[in-house]
């Protein structure tokens, strides 16, 4: 279904209310383009005329949707709608049919330390060697290793301040000494004032130059790449965080220490990662050095 933005002066009118009403609530970027994304598409289908649809109506364009896109994509499709409803037009959600997509439990798609051992090793551009380890290191997110900056971290205290993270929550995540000194020693070749991980456009030796952090399109691209070349299939960026959680829980990590140090809000949400081990000592600080300690981040060939 078309996104572009619809042609009509009333949509249009609703379209920057929206705009404003999702920045005021403090919704993150990708959420917003999300719900953005999801008004313009609906515009689009309805003719702009999207402020008296019916039950009938809905019915039928969330089940055009499900044609073309997954249940995850229609979920966001549903909310972005929802929060148009009842912050835009102060329409109450209960008039709307809620979709719920069926139940479904999965298991992630994890690597074997051996495994990211050789996704290091295939990986020859420095900077992405180094965003890749340390992101598996530390168990973060993608958005969240894009944003790290010189002042996040506290090598007194060994531990990375993860600023306005999903649910616009902070929290502190153990750094391993291995960690610190990669990073280290990769900011003595950029030498970025603030980023710790800044654009390539300008080239690494001139890194310090630009004023924009590691672009996602590209590190999507390169560990794509890398693992395609490696013949490791279904993995992506978000596999190393989720490796690292299974792994911490294999080296005997404390569940509810693990949940603090990823930040779920429900330890349900981390307890999916227990399907490969039962042990649960509380020895995190030991395990998370132990392991990074286990990589050789060698810098010959990369570039």
């Amino acid at each position: 279904m078309n996104t572009n933005m619809p042609n009509d002066p009333q949509f249009e009118k609703y379209y920057q209310k929206h705009q404003k009403c999702l920045k005021l609530k403090g919704l993150q970027p990708k959420t917003i383009e999300a719900y953005s994304k999801a008004i313009r598409r609906i515009g689009n289908y309805f003719h702009c005329r999207i402020d008296d649809l019916t039950s009938d109506q809905l019915l039928d364009y969330f089940n055009d949707l499900l044609d073309s896109l997954s249940w995850s994509a229609v979920k966001l499709d549903l909310y972005g709608l929802r929060f148009f409803y009842t912050n835009v037009l102060k329409r109450t959600w209960k008039d709307i049919p809620l979709i719920k997509p069926p139940r479904t439990s999965r298991i992630p798609d994890i690597l074997s330390i051996e495994q990211v051992n050789r996704l290091l090793a295939a990986t020859k551009k420095l900077s992405y060697k180094v965003f890749f380890f340390t992101i598996y290191s530390m168990g973060l997110r993608l958005g969240e290793g894009i944003n790290l900056k010189l002042g996040d971290i506290d090598a007194l205290n060994m531990r990375v301040h993860i600023r306005n993270a999903k649910g616009n929550k902070d929290r502190l995540v153990p750094l391993p000494e291995k960690t610190l000194s990669v990073l280290r020693k990769f900011w003595s070749v950029h030498k970025h004032p603030h980023f710790l991980f800044p654009s390539r456009k300008r080239g690494l030796k001139n890194a310090h130059l630009t004023d924009l952090p590691l672009e996602r399109g590209g590190i999507q691209a390169a560990m794509k790449a890398v693992v395609s070349k490696l013949g490791i299939k279904n993995i992506s960026c978000h596999s190393l965080r989720h490796s690292y959680a299974t792994h911490m829980l294999e080296a005997g990590v404390d569940l509810i220490e693990l949940q603090k140090i990823l930040g779920h809000v429900s330890v349900l949400t981390t307890s999916r990662y227990t399907h490969l081990t039962s042990q649960t000592r509380n020895n995190a600080s030991q395990a998370i050095n132990t392991l990074a300690n286990s990589f050789d981040i060698s810098w010959g060939g990369v570039k």
